[in-house]
């Protein structure tokens, strides 16, 4: 198996298509940050190296015994249990979503408007910007939104990372105390694998653009992925890069983080501009301290 290993390596990289508002590169505003303890983030769930390597062992017993699950089963198992995972949604998450969904309707029809980077909205803009006033308008409607950026370190099995992407904290519930519900804008985008099997690109198919859900949903929703993908490589016979195991998957959203809140930076195009000076302001000031003396006022170019 580790030579198996050592000569099949997977060469793929993250696809990242551009074009549509929810397809752009994050970005982090560094103000107004607060942390996210990993205690909060339910960091407890994730996989730990000894269980992963013990996960590993079973597979390869199973293997070993002829106790491999056959494959059309498998598939469909994944299908029904990821279907189950997405269409239950609680209340929270409901409001939450619709408000996403609204947000980046109106976003989309703003054509002429620009972005903090002076990009076209109707262009696409960038994801950073994106990013930031989709959580400004969650803000404005009275949730505790922020931009959020998780940074991990490298260990002997994931490498180090970092991720950004939007949260909105919840306290109006005083059974279940605060409850987090994460925002990704490229949920889908997340999961592609370049060389993925038609079965394991189907069930990424079924996956949202936009996630909305609760840390619970979506570290199930990671934990089903990752199984896929860890099947999918064993069917082409080719090595499971680390960025794809469960534990650096897991770490993007529920490590620790910290959390800016925002403004608006999406603005009309003309609104906010100041005319062009028509005089040089030093002549200006010239005018007003000598009243009685005569200038012409020329342009400033």
């Amino acid at each position: 198996m580790l030579s198996f290993r050592t000569r099949i390596q997977e060469l793929e990289f993250p696809v990242q298509p551009v074009g549509g508002l929810s397809e752009m590169v994050f970005g982090f505003l560094e103000d107004g940050e607060t942390m996210v303890p990993a205690s909060f983030s339910n960091v407890a769930a994730m996989s730990s190296p000894a269980s992963e390597t013990l996960e590993e062992e079973d597979d390869r017993e199973k293997e070993n015994n002829g106790g491999v699950e056959d494959n059309t089963s498998f598939w469909e198992t994944q299908h029904q249990v990821l279907q189950a995972t997405l269409c239950r949604s609680s209340s929270l998450e409901s409001k939450i979503r619709n408000a996403t969904k609204e947000s980046l309707k109106d976003i989309k029809n703003m054509a002429g408007n620009i972005c903090a980077c002076g990009r076209s909205v109707a262009a696409g803009g960038c994801r950073s910007c994106l990013m930031r006033e989709v959580s400004s308008r969650l803000s404005s409607a009275g949730y505790n939104s922020a931009i959020c950026k998780s940074k991990w370190r490298s260990s002997p099995d994931i490498p180090s990372g970092e991720h950004t992407f939007i949260d909105v904290i919840d306290n109006s519930s005083t059974k279940k105390g605060e409850e987090r519900v994460i925002i990704e804008l490229n949920f889908r985008a997340e999961f592609e694998m370049a060389r993925a099997s038609e079965d394991y690109n189907r069930l990424v198919r079924r996956l949202p653009e936009v996630f909305v859900g609760k840390v619970e949903r979506l570290n199930n929703v990671i934990k089903i992925l990752c199984k896929a993908a860890k099947k999918c490589m064993k069917e082409k016979k080719m090595h499971m890069g680390p960025w794809r195991k469960q534990r650096y998957m897991q770490a993007k959203w529920l490590s620790s983080c910290k959390r800016t809140t925002t403004s608006p930076v999406i603005t009309m195009e003309n609104s906010g501009r100041l005319p062009k000076p028509r005089a040089s302001m030093l002549t200006e000031d010239l005018l007003d301290k000598l009243p009685n003396m005569h200038s012409t006022a020329v342009e400033v170019l």
